[in-house]
């Protein structure tokens, strides 16, 4: 009988339409957020239940996870093709608007002084001999917006900072600090991993941490993130670009953090003024990705139209089609995990989940 019991507990747990619509209180409590049902977030169930059903249909079983918070409360959790609330998972880029975060608690702790700040001010000459000279005219604003003016392109193998150069090193900041410029700082947007891989070095060198270490005690541990991944080199160097491990309900509670102007619970543990940041629109990059038409520190700006209804909101991008998405005139987020690394389809997969769930508002 209590394996009977037992069997049931586990598929009334799976459930999509169970889980989603039950009030949550026989769940797992989450710290800083409550549950709600879709009805109740204002989503119409059968749109919902319609999606749920064409992820868990779709032909490729790479898709991972989508949780989806309203108002600081769970509306959706879903996990799909083996994955589960603790499976942690490579968000791969969207760790550079992790990176930005953490930027912002630097901040808020006094160990950056503004984002006016340059570059080479933190690294001394007598400590980094290669530190080049033209560092000085590198802000950490030029950094967040991809436009420090390093020679260095994601898309181009060719340049002297292309991450294929360094990311197998040991220790990475000497050569990171003495690749030369290919144009004027805040010029131009040139997407490239080593301006979030330079905000890193600056908040290790000012905290004395690995930038891991340091997300673990400042950001992690205090929203309740206890399992996670983050690549960190022999040198106690971290990979801010990317080669950050997290399972899709956490990634969503570091949306819940932005759409709550930077508070926890009771902490507040980014500036509100910090968060208003990440909505500027520096530099159009319509041209560039048409999924988005903006991008400025380390996350992307779109305005579309779901459901009839016009939305502005930020994203976080990985490969793969791994999105975190912040509507702020609606106080929504969405998480969406997904491993169809270098697949066509992915970004555009992860889209159209994303269209299903703000078109359902009612």
């Amino acid at each position: 009988m209590r394996e009977l019991l037992f069997i049931l507990a586990i598929l009334l747990y799976s459930s999509s339409g169970m889980q989603a619509q039950d009030s949550g209180n026989w769940r797992p409590a989450v710290y800083g957020l409550d549950y709600s049902s879709w009805e109740e977030s204002e989503f119409d169930s059968d749109s919902i239940e319609a999606l749920i059903t064409a992820i868990n249909t779709t032909e490729h079983g790479d898709f991972r996870g989508m949780v989806v918070i309203k108002d600081q409360k769970i509306v959706i959790e879903e996990y799909f093709n083996t994955f589960w609330r603790k499976s942690i998972h490579d968000i791969r880029s969207a760790g550079k608007s992790v990176t930005s975060l953490l930027l912002g608690v630097a901040l808020k702790e006094g160990l950056i002084k503004d984002l006016e700040q340059d570059v080479y001010s933190f690294f001394p000459k007598s400590k980094y001999t290669p530190i080049n000279e033209d560092y000085k005219q590198i802000t950490i604003q030029h950094l967040l917006d991809m436009s420090s003016g390093i020679d260095a392109d994601t898309d181009r193998s060719e340049t002297p900072g292309h991450v294929g150069n360094w990311i197998g090193l040991d220790d990475w900041k000497d050569y990171l600090l003495s690749v030369p410029l290919a144009y004027k700082p805040g010029k131009r947007f040139v997407y490239a991993d080593i301006n979030p891989l330079l905000i890193s070095a600056i908040i290790e060198e000012a905290s004395g941490m690995s930038l891991k270490d340091y997300a673990k005690e400042k950001l992690f541990d205090p929203l309740g993130i206890s399992q996670f991944y983050w690549y960190t080199n022999a040198a106690n160097q971290t990979g801010a670009a990317g080669n950050l491990y997290l399972s899709t309900l956490d990634f969503a509670k570091l949306g819940a953090l932005v759409a709550n102007e930077g508070r926890w619970g009771e902490t507040q543990i980014i500036t509100t003024d910090y968060t208003e940041l990440l909505y500027a629109k520096p530099f159009d990059i319509s041209d560039y990705w048409n999924m988005a038409d903006a991008y400025g520190m380390l996350w992307y700006k779109a305005t579309r139209t779901f459901g009839g209804k016009e939305m502005n909101y930020l994203f976080a991008s990985g490969n793969g089609g791994n999105h975190l998405v912040i509507v702020p005139d609606r106080e929504i987020v969405i998480a969406l995990t997904s491993s169809a690394y270098g697949q066509r389809y992915a970004q555009r997969r992860s889209y159209q989940i994303m269209s299903k769930v703000l078109s359902a508002l009612k």
